[in-house]
């Protein structure tokens, strides 16, 4: 008899052992039923040994599951990122087996031709029979590829000529061109993609920062990489993460035109069967190419040459519930079990990442100019204390006039304002009351399109009273702040006939919508386009001249410790949306602190004074790079209960040289969904094995009832 350990996708802190029956032949990475209490649970293999002499009953394994197996190399990676994270493998192999929740693709129904001929036959069914000889497609497609209505198909079928089939759609490898195309590229472009081949050429793990201005053509040069990759080994496949749908769409199609073949697409808004599918042919080896969200890092790559991680400092790559992990540092950690290579592209590079790159862990290539004739933008800030917008307005009398121009010159502006709905806050004018979602401290969010108030943390909505709940006054509630829809507004007050459109999550629910959006603005179609984060990286809009920062200081309140890098990042990257082709571009960034060290930086384009001036505070209070952080997060119904365990745990912490405990001390947002929250902050030295001390400090007390734990290595939020 021999003894399989049991890995299943669940919050368990280790595999549990089962007996294999006999003549069930498993190995590492089979997909198994195995009994808990009286379910049957989807688990995986991780390690057989002969039970001979065993002197404990085991429950059998049920049976083996007709699924593909995970690689060795996925469960090396489930189990590291467990590691890390200080929790129980079971957390990252449930994403790793997430693909498979889905039920598998439907057949198709096909149309295919009986052999009979029809009794009259005319061009266009004389062309649909043509059309099924050499294919079996879905009759709406069929009607496509033969350029007739669906009526003709329609004709054929009722005359037995052509009969409808169901067939399950058939799974091909991906057929890819991957020809050199580097004569396309210019000087520095060539020399970095060689540079990155020539890593790729020599094997192994390999680290390598892509650093180039907005508009260098930094995705040209890693997908050339690409291609070089999956030229050295038919069995090869590439791994490109991106931090937004909005700019997957714009990515795929890039690497449609570049391969010949759209790539294989892994985000939420996928439906489940088309994730399933994915799982399955990268499972197999059909899929070479991936483009996806940072949970793509989980999928079962057979054979991965190359992960690109782009925009690697955008904070999306951060997961921030369930299993809590930072995609840019898991995509180094797989690319080293792995033995691959790992390119980490931005124009504006996390603090982390360029800190690598000055130590030489990371290779470091640069693009310090623009593609083509395009040249970086001129940035000017526009100072609110001097200049300020009218009453109950948002845009400044030099950026709106900056628009009138852009405008006489048949060119396209971009308005960005990182703030969802229509106004951030409402208010009762004559109690005070500021309306938050039940049960909790977050504010909400008017949404003017739809008349709900909107709170962004929990998803509770409800329609905008015409009393205000607390007090009962009618016709109290004001509007405080902007939101994209009030900027929106007053651009349509200002310029009726200019054409509008916001980009935001609540208008392009998903990535047809994107894709229709940025298609239309490439085109010319959109005047002003009002956009927070998710039109501010990545794209690419040849008529755009103006970036106009409507709050340029939104992103500096609060105590963040990450505050003013991510400030610089996103309004540098926003602005780099300003002349990318023939025509100069421009950016306005309007402030009321113009004399703040980032405000200074965007205006003078000195990123690196920048990153040494961040640097040097970094240093000196040991906040990463130069040290880690780590936040322990409490949580539960009775507020007096929440206080003991925060303290006992605190008493509990592990003494270690090198490490700081900061708390527990009121969480900011102290109330979610009915909740107490208290949060704790582990500072420790880079020497310091951060992941094992606190799974260490974890083991040594246990939450009770209702309480809840969670432990976040490098947090990036501090609410």
């Amino acid at each position: 008899m021999r003894i399989a350990s049991v890995l299943l996708p669940m919050p368990l802190p280790e595999a549990f052992d089962y007996a294999e029956p006999e003549g069930m032949d498993l190995h590492v990475g089979d997909q198994v039923a195995a009994p808990l209490g009286p379910r049957l649970i989807r688990g995986v293999v991780t390690a057989l040994r002969d039970g001979t002499g065993g002197n404990r009953p085991l429950k059998p394994i049920d049976r083996k599951i007709d699924d593909p197996p995970l690689p060795a190399s996925t469960l090396a990676f489930v189990e590291w990122a467990a590691r890390y994270a200080a929790e129980g493998p079971g957390q990252p192999l449930a994403m790793a087996l997430r693909g498979l929740r889905a039920p598998r693709p439907k057949p198709e129904r096909i149309v295919v031709a009986t052999g009979a001929a029809p009794a009259r036959m005319t061009p266009a069914r004389e062309k649909v029979l043509q059309v099924v000889a050499d294919q079996a497609l879905p009759p709406p497609r069929l009607a496509e590829a033969a350029g007739v209505s669906s009526g003709v198909i329609k004709g054929l079928i009722n005359e037995g000529c052509l009969a409808i089939e169901e067939r399950l759609a058939e799974r091909v490898a991906q057929t890819l061109d991957v020809s050199p195309r580097g004569d396309r590229l210019n000087p520095g472009q060539a020399a970095s993609a060689e540079a990155l081949n020539a890593r790729l050429d020599a094997g192994g793990f390999s680290a390598t920062l892509l650093d180039g201005v907005t508009g260098s053509g930094k995705t040209e040069v890693y997908l050339e990489a690409a291609a070089h990759a999956l030229s050295l080994d038919p069995q090869a496949q590439v791994l490109i993460l991106l931090p937004e749908i909005a700019l997957t769409q714009a990515v795929i199609a890039r690497v449609a035109d570049r391969f010949g073949a759209a790539p294989g697409e892994w985000h939420s808004a996928v439906d489940p069967p088309r994730r399933r599918a994915l799982w399955e042919d990268v499972a197999a080896g059909r899929t070479r190419i991936v483009v996806g969200a940072r949970s793509a890092l989980f999928l079962p790559f057979r054979k991965l040459a190359l992960i690109v991680v782009d925009e690697e400092h955008d904070s999306s790559f951060k997961q921030e519930e369930g299993f809590i992990y930072q995609g840019r540092d898991l995509a180094v950690a797989r690319a080293h079990l792995e033995g691959c290579s790992v390119v980490l592209a931005s124009a504006t590079p996390s603090l982390e990442t360029l800190w690598n790159a000055r130590q030489g862990r990371y290779n470091w290539l640069k693009l310090s100019a623009r593609h083509g004739v395009a040249t970086l933008p001129d940035v000017a800030l526009i100072d609110l204390r001097q200049t300020p917008p009218e009453r109950d307005h948002w845009l400044s009398p030099p950026l709106v006039a900056a628009m009138a121009q852009t405008l006489a010159r048949g060119e396209q502006t971009l308005l960005f304002l990182n703030r969802r709905g229509y106004a951030p806050v409402v208010l009762c004018k004559a109690c005070g009351e500021r309306l938050t979602a039940p049960d909790t401290d977050s504010w909400l969010v008017e949404h003017r399109y739809t008349g709900r108030l909107v709170c962004h943390l929990t998803g509770f909505s409800m329609p905008k009273p015409d009393r205000c709940p607390h007090c009962g006054a009618k016709d109290s509630l004001i509007s405080i702040g902007p939101g994209v829809e009030r900027v929106e507004e007053e651009a349509r007050e200002r310029f009726p006939e200019a054409r509008i459109a916001v980009f935001s999550s609540d208008t392009v629910s998903s990535g047809q919508s994107a894709r229709e959006l940025v298609e239309a603005m490439e085109r010319g179609e959109i005047d002003i386009l009002v956009a927070t984060q998710a039109a501010a990286k990545g794209h690419n809009f040849p008529g755009l001249t103006l970036v106009g920062v409507v709050d340029a200081d939104l992103g500096l309140r609060g105590g963040d410790l990450r505050a003013g890098e991510r400030t610089f990042q996103l309004l540098a990257q926003a602005g780099g949306r300003a002349g990318r082709a023939d025509r100069p571009g421009r950016v306005l960034m309007q402030t009321w602190a113009p004399d703040h060290p980032v405000m200074q930086a965007l205006a003078a384009g000195d990123r690196d004074g920048f990153v040494e001036t961040e640097m040097e505070l970094r240093q000196l209070s040991g906040l990463p790079p130069f040290g880690r952080l780590a936040a322990v997060i409490l949580s539960g119904p009775d507020p007096v209960q929440l206080e003991a365990f925060a303290r006992e745990l605190a008493a509990a912490a592990p003494n270690a040289e090198g490490v700081e405990i900061f708390g527990p001390a009121d969480a900011p947002l102290s109330l979610i969904r009915g909740r107490r929250r208290k949060r704790l902050l582990v500072r420790a030295d880079r020497t310091v094995d951060l992941s094992a001390y606190m799974a260490a400090w974890r083991a040594r007390v246990k939450p009770r009832g209702a309480l809840r734990l969670t432990i976040d290595i490098d947090p990036y939020s501090f609410l």
